[in-house]
């Protein structure tokens, strides 16, 4: 079974094979994936590595977090699952009644 790690104070400018590279050395890397900003097309500075053992996670994060990589430091930690359904910021009938700026 896969653990997946959230990395968090990427670097806009930095790219998945700097992330895969900086963390093969604790594990075989089964995926990266950067969160783009659909709109922008930039990054949004988090992302997410994929570890075929959750031995070689734990080792990742014990080596990583709050390591720095592209001039930052890395937040490092296992990955929770997404809340179902999500949240669009809009109110109970589709629109943003609910929110309050």
């Amino acid at each position: 079974m896969s653990t997946k790690l959230y990395i968090g104070n990427l670097s806009f400018s930095t790219v998945e094979e700097q992330v895969r590279d900086a963390f093969a050395e604790f594990g075989r890397v089964a995926n990266v994936s950067l969160i783009i900003d659909r709109a922008t097309g930039r990054s949004r500075g988090f992302g997410f590595v994929e570890y075929e053992s959750a031995d070689s996670a734990q080792h990742a994060i014990d080596s990583m977090n709050g390591a720095m990589l592209d001039g930052r430091a890395l937040t490092v930690n296992i990955a929770r699952d997404r809340a179902e359904g999500g949240s669009s910021g809009r109110g109970p009938r589709g629109d943003r009644s609910e929110r309050r700026w």
